[in-house]
């Protein structure tokens, strides 16, 4: 997510409460977060401020705002074109979206933060990156037929291309990313090149520099691999759609159909943040454009009902991460899983909902006890938005969302189908008069795309290079090998060793990259303990979420702190608290059928203990209920907690009899003075 668009969310935070609780805020267009309209003026249009913040002022910039423009509509229409017309090699389709790519990271993000990075100098290297970029994809295009030709035999010409695309690409994801995923490839490529001076436990016969080049530059299970080819096709369309759905105010009206259903109970704006979010994020697919798109409103009307700072950006980074566990677009790892795991996108769906949904029950509930804890109050009724209005403004939203949800559930695939929902909400949106779209608007939308799929494409062409040398040197079996050995054939123990693996990787690496790397490294491992593919790949899926709330590096958290002017780091750890259903609930997973991998009574069964021992974490967490918590009450709820996780009819029964004992106990002793809900003052 580029510093422009956290801009812009802070830009709208900042204009004040006052239009964040506006009832109309729920039926006009969000264009304010979208970036082209504040305080009742137009700004100029995204790929001039692009340009801007890279390029300063003047006629370069000018030129390179077209270019821009050019560019971003490019990638749009070939990725549209590639997916309706499906006659070119799927190699030389992620040459051509990975070539658009790195040209359009070395024109729009600057080398860093310093003043020279935008200096003359600087600004002639990277029209000479722009130049290279382009050299090296077209370069496979147009020589295809030789290089397949003299396959496993490339020339000088082929390497030094290799080697150049290779150092532009890492360059690019220090751009984007940052240097840790860089520098992990390069660890990666060592590791290729060393392998016999390095100890016997992951020790190989070693490769060349022209073999690691090939592989990962000529070769589909490198650079342009898998990965590459899910964020080429189905990753973009759906990006696409996400853009198309900001621009004509769909944020807006599942924010403010939220808000229908929850503003008028206790503690109701951050209710309606964790629905809102949940609807927004399951048709986004990015926990951090979730978080900015809807923080910028759900939460200044979480600190006017009485929330501290902290805690609505809590709510909020953990909600929107839970987005991307949400069908039907659960974001880019999903669609990586169904290509890795070999399963219909359906069938992951499936078996994503039930977990999904015990997520954001348990979100639910941390917010309903904060409410009763600070007796926070709903919404005034003055500030209510309207079923009526908000269904009237935006019924016709629901439409390509539905369409979407079907085609899937049909096993249309995910292309088709993200294609259909996209021409079907333009269509939609442009026969309303309240959300149609200009020419401006409509070369917006591209622009939004082309920039939020940058850090996407990047991320996992890096991840390809890591996933060829792991294939190459048969480093994955090697330390699935040694992580049994460690755990001593113990799942638990191997669980949270990919939990800690998980977290390291989560420091640098975005969800996506994170996903591949661990399902490609840890996967084996889970899986030669006895667990269903579908069930390891979702476990390490569900892990790879902590980077966006977990400390040090929380990045969903430290967008929604920006937006709140509240401290990060401990906006960080309010989020991690809140979203702790992603260590427990894999848990879960790996211990009863929750992902309807069993009988009916049996699935009926893990959901209801499961949601049980939610229930027992958070109330222990928080320490209260309809009063406080004793030290003992939570003792016993972390108890009863550990029960439910272990495997047996009898641990859950036990487990659950003691979360009702709580439960009875705080009904029983309550005391006279409850806390009284209070009407927020204006």
């Amino acid at each position: 997510m580029s510093d422009q668009h956290l801009d812009g969310a802070d830009r709208a935070a900042e204009r004040g409460d006052a239009e964040g609780a506006s009832p109309e805020r729920f039926t006009r267009p969000l264009r304010s977060v979208a970036g082209t309209e504040t305080r009742g003026h137009r700004e100029p249009p995204l790929w001039r401020r692009l340009a801007a913040e890279r390029w300063g002022e003047g006629p370069v910039a000018g030129v390179m705002a077209a270019v821009i423009l050019i560019l971003a509509i490019a990638l749009g229409g070939y990725q549209i074109y590639t997916a309706l017309v499906i006659d070119l090699d799927a190699y030389l389709q992620r040459v051509l979206h990975l070539m658009f790519v790195l040209v359009l990271v070395f024109l729009v993000c600057p080398a860093g933060k310093r003043r020279w990075t935008r200096a003359l100098p600087m600004a002639a290297v990277d029209l000479v990156f722009v130049v290279l970029a382009a050299v090296v994809g077209v370069y496979p295009v147009l020589f295809y037929g030789d290089i397949v030709g003299r396959v496993g035999t490339p020339s000088a010409a082929d390497l030094t291309m290799g080697i150049v695309a290779i150092l532009l690409l890492l360059e690019a994801c220090r751009r984007v990313i940052g240097p840790f995923m860089s520098v992990l490839a390069m660890v990666f490529v060592a590791y290729a090149w060393l392998g016999p001076l390095l100890p016997d436990t992951i020790a190989h016969r070693g490769y060349t520099y022209q073999r690691i080049v090939y592989h990962t530059y000529l070769f589909q299970e490198g650079i342009y691999g898998l990965a590459l080819g899910i964020a080429a096709t189905f990753v973009f369309v759906f990006i696409l759609f996400g853009a198309l759905l900001l621009k004509t105010g769909g944020g807006d009206f599942f924010v403010g159909l939220a808000y229908c259903l929850t503003g008028r109970h206790a503690g109701g704006p951050a209710k309606g943040a964790v629905v809102g979010s949940a609807l927004m994020g399951s048709v986004s697919g990015s926990a951090i454009a979730n978080t900015v798109a809807t923080g910028a409103f759900t939460i200044p009307l979480m600190r006017r009902v009485g929330y501290r700072r902290h805690e609505a950006a809590g709510v909020e980074a953990a909600a929107s991460t839970g987005g991307q566990l949400l069908p039907p677009i659960m974001g880019a790892g999903a669609f990586v899983m169904a290509e890795l795991a070999r399963v219909p996108y359906a069938d992951i769906l499936k078996v994503a909902v039930v977990p999904a949904l015990m997520y954001f029950g348990a979100l639910f509930l941390f917010v309903h006890i904060l409410a009763r804890k600070h007796g926070i109050g709903g919404l005034p009724a003055e500030e209510m938005p309207r079923l009526r209005t908000v269904l009237a403004s935006g019924y016709h939203f629901l439409a390509p969302l539905l369409l979407l949800i079907t085609l899937l559930l049909m096993y249309v695939t995910p292309l088709r189908a993200g294609l259909y929902a996209t021409a079907t909400l333009f269509l939609v949106a442009m026969l309303r008069a309240g959300s149609r779209l200009g020419l401006r608007d409509l070369a917006e939308v591209f622009v939004i795309a082309a920039r939020n799929t940058l850090g996407v494409s990047v991320a996992t062409a890096v991840a390809g290079i890591i996933v060829g040398v792991v294939g190459l040197t048969g480093l994955g079996l090697k330390l699935s090998a040694l992580m049994l050995d460690a755990a001593d054939g113990r799942l638990l123990l191997t669980l949270v060793m990919v939990a800690l693996a998980s977290l390291i990787l989560g420091l640098g690496l975005p969800v996506t990259a994170s996903y591949i790397v661990l399902i490609v490294l840890a996967g084996p491992a889970l899986i030669e303990l006895g667990l269903p593919l579908i069930v390891a790949h979702m476990i390490v899926y569900w892990y790879s979420q902590d980077s966006n709330v977990t400390p040090p590096v929380a990045l969903a958290a430290f967008s929604a702190a920006g937006i709140a002017g509240s401290d990060p780091m401990r906006t960080g750890l309010t989020a991690w608290k809140f979203a702790k259903g992603i260590y427990l609930i894999p848990l879960l997973m790996a211990y009863s059928p929750l992902l309807l991998n069993g009988t009916p009574a049996e699935v009926a069964m893990a959901v209801l203990s499961g949601c049980f021992a939610l229930f027992a974490a958070a109330v222990a967490l928080e320490g209260f209920l309809v009063r406080r918590t004793l030290l003992t009450e939570r003792l016993v709820l972390l108890a009863a907690t550990v029960l439910i996780l272990v495997p047996g009819l009898w641990p859950d029964l036990a487990g659950m009899a003691l979360v009702t004992a709580v439960i009875a106990a705080q009904v029983l002793l309550r005391k006279s003075e409850r806390p009284t809900l209070t009407a927020p003052t204006r």
